[in-house]
């Protein structure tokens, strides 16, 4: 997938085990993401993030993401297409640098991924937070998504399943 079109502002590039120093940078500032979806972040932990796979997908289909202002890595994404269906992305993991959040660069960065994918011919993006946090649901609702469902994560926590709908493809209509 050809990510270099995802945003017209930044820059976007696929990041590896090298950029670990730099996205542990970003994420260990979110002090209240982590409250809400512990433990809090380890090189280690980024790394495996970097792998991870959702089940019946292949490596093939992720793409870990990090947009840039200039030089300054601003915002990590896991992005998965064509799961749990063809025609869905899915975010696994978004983060912003906490020096831009609230300043609508986030929103700004889902607005051109969903247009992004919506010429790519995907028709909806998917993503789960975990319940009872604030600060993503007032951010995944207020860029569109709407709840799906709610799902048992673990003994002590659930997640609140959401999509997006990007309606029909350019070519499509």
């Amino acid at each position: 997938m050809d990510i270099k079109n995802i945003s017209s502002k930044y820059v976007v590039k696929k990041l590896n085990s090298r950029d670990i120093p730099e996205i542990y940078n970003l994420c260990q500032e979110n002090k209240l993401y982590y409250k809400y979806c512990p433990p809090i972040v380890t090189e280690e932990s980024i790394k495996g993030d970097i792998l991870a796979l959702p089940p019946d997908t292949k490596i093939d289909n992720k793409l870990y993401l990090g947009f840039y202002s200039g030089e300054k890595l601003i915002a990590v994404m896991d992005l998965i297409y064509g799961y749990p269906r063809q025609e869905t992305a899915f975010i696994g993991f978004f983060m912003t640098n906490t020096a831009i959040q609230n300043k609508g660069v986030g929103s700004e960065i889902i607005s051109e991924l969903c247009d992004f994918l919506k010429r790519k011919g995907f028709i909806s993006v998917r993503l789960a937070w975990i319940k009872g946090n604030p600060q993503a649901e007032h951010f995944w609702l207020k860029n569109k998504f709407t709840i799906l469902d709610e799902a048992v994560y673990n003994a002590s926590r659930s997640l609140i399943l959401a999509e997006r709908r990007l309606g029909l493809a350019a070519g499509n209509e």
